[in-house]
């Protein structure tokens, strides 16, 4: 199993420790098995230009998933602007730590097969996330 991380936020954040024992729980939740797994932090920029090389939108964007699953296999890349994580914890009124959480468990999660387009999916995948935020806050690391 390899979770990667490719950049550190200048902002406090949980530790790769435990941010890789709770992905690996998400997963496992999931019945699936994280077998390569990157996710990029970078700026609204970059990310913009991600959107519009590889998926054709003009619009900036706070996550991009690309999968490379096979099976139960999870394998993909995941790219966050944590800029834009952290206006939209301002917009929502949360702090960024969990808007953070959020974003990274739902880049998961699309890897697990969660959609969100419509309604009926963005209602499960809503789901699925507020119980990984609720189970990284149980996370205790000896």
């Amino acid at each position: 199993m390899a979770i990667t991380f490719s950049a550190s936020l200048k902002t406090k954040t949980p530790s790769k420790k435990k941010l890789k024992l709770w992905l690996s729980a998400i997963a496992v939740s999931e019945k699936k098995k994280i077998k390569n797994l990157t996710y990029n932090f970078c700026s609204d920029e970059e990310l913009l230009q991600i959107n519009k090389g590889f998926l054709k939108h003009n619009t900036y964007t706070d996550i991009i998933t690309f999968d490379y699953c096979e099976g139960d296999a999870i394998m993909g890349e995941i790219y966050i602007s944590a800029e834009r994580v952290a206006e939209n914890a301002i917009k929502l009124k949360t702090v960024f730590e969990e808007e953070l959480l959020r974003v990274i468990a739902h880049g998961l999660l699309h890897l697990c097969g969660y959609k969100d387009k419509k309604p009926e999916h963005i209602k499960k995948m809503r789901s699925a996330e507020n119980r990984a935020i609720k189970a990284f806050k149980t996370l205790v690391i000896n």
